[in-house]
């Protein structure tokens, strides 16, 4: 078959380089052009130092409308901060035949015709979307935790986590709080009960629990390593830790990268790739879950290009088969 030809927007950041490092190792994908504001005309291996001698592709430099332009491409992913977006969107004029796969936060309520691209919820509708919203990193790994739950019509009551990223959770640029110097050796939290993505995260438990109005209490704390996301979430649990198995095995028979674990798990088992571990735990009436990903794979690029391979007709893991470095 022809290669689906897809472009990036902000490609020379975190999410933009896993892009790039998935998409030229893809079977069925090629990269019509890398576009970044700050690194236009040099080398992408310049700026991703991990693909020198994989690719010789520059950063584009012309106009973005003439890029979008092209008849050969056939999607787009817009990799640039949170809010850029819409303004994207606002400013230029994708054609209706070119798929947008967005990273941000700016449609994860599945406005402007975008739908929620989390697979593990709505593998059906992604198939024949030509929008996707792809969902946060603690989103993924949080909803993956309880979707079974709430598919099942058990959540009874409050929901907690407690949840740790590593430092590429907060993008490339440099804050007080992304600094070596800051983050080696130390422990965070920030948005405690507050932070973004637990609109999306109640939005999806309502897609398959529709009456649920209980609170997710979500505490998020700032890891001293660079990639991964560990959410611990427990809630109250009538049944047995066999009943649960069975509910969450059931659930995720036909999704090819969340698995149960019997034992327990630890992050890097997940780092560079596109899984979702799970292990369970009932404790005095409280069922725990613990759920691991990568946070720039499964929690941003690697979902991202999930989502492409359903809306394309090709194997969902095609280009997805990695191996994490466990040792």
């Amino acid at each position: 078959m022809n290669k689906i030809n897809i472009g990036i927007i902000g490609a020379a950041g975190y999410t933009g380089g896993e892009l790039l490092r998935i998409v030229i190792n893809h079977p069925n994908l090629n990269i019509a052009f890398a576009h970044s504001k700050s690194q236009i005309g040099k080398p992408v291996y310049a700026t991703h130092t991990d693909l020198l001698g994989d690719t010789e592709l520059s950063f584009s430099g012309e106009d973005i409308q003439t890029l979008l332009n092209q008849e050969s491409l056939n999607a787009i992913f817009l990799c640039s901060g949170h809010g850029e977006s819409k303004k994207f969107l606002d400013e230029y004029n994708v054609p209706e035949t070119v798929k947008i796969i967005d990273l941000s936060t700016d449609f994860r309520d599945e406005s402007n015709g975008f739908t929620y691209g989390l697979p593990e919820l709505q593998k059906e509708k992604i198939e024949t979307s030509n929008k996707i919203a792809n969902p946060g990193c603690f989103a993924t790994s949080i909803e993956l935790a309880i979707l079974p739950l709430a598919n099942a019509g058990l959540l009874k009551e409050d929901v907690h986590v407690s949840a740790v990223t590593g430092s590429t959770g907060a993008g490339q640029s440099l804050s007080a709080t992304t600094h070596f110097s800051w983050r080696n050796n130390n422990l965070s939290i920030y948005k405690a009960f507050a932070h973004q993505h637990l609109t999306e995260i109640k939005m999806s438990l309502r897609k398959l629990q529709a009456g649920f109005d209980k609170a997710v209490n979500f505490v998020p704390y700032r890891g001293d390593f660079t990639r991964g996301i560990m959410a611990n979430v427990y809630t109250p649990y009538s049944g047995t830790i066999e009943e649960a198995k069975e509910i969450y095995k059931n659930y995720y028979a036909e999704h090819p990268f969340t698995h149960v674990s019997d034992s327990p798990i630890d992050v890097k088992q997940v780092v560079n790739t596109n899984k979702c571990f799970i292990h369970l735990e009932v404790h005095d009436g409280q069922l725990l879950i613990s759920s691991i990903i990568d946070n720039l794979t499964k929690g941003a690029s690697g979902q991202a290009v999930q989502n492409l391979n359903l809306i394309f007709g090709l194997p969902e893991d095609a280009g997805l088969r990695l191996k994490a470095p466990s040792f």
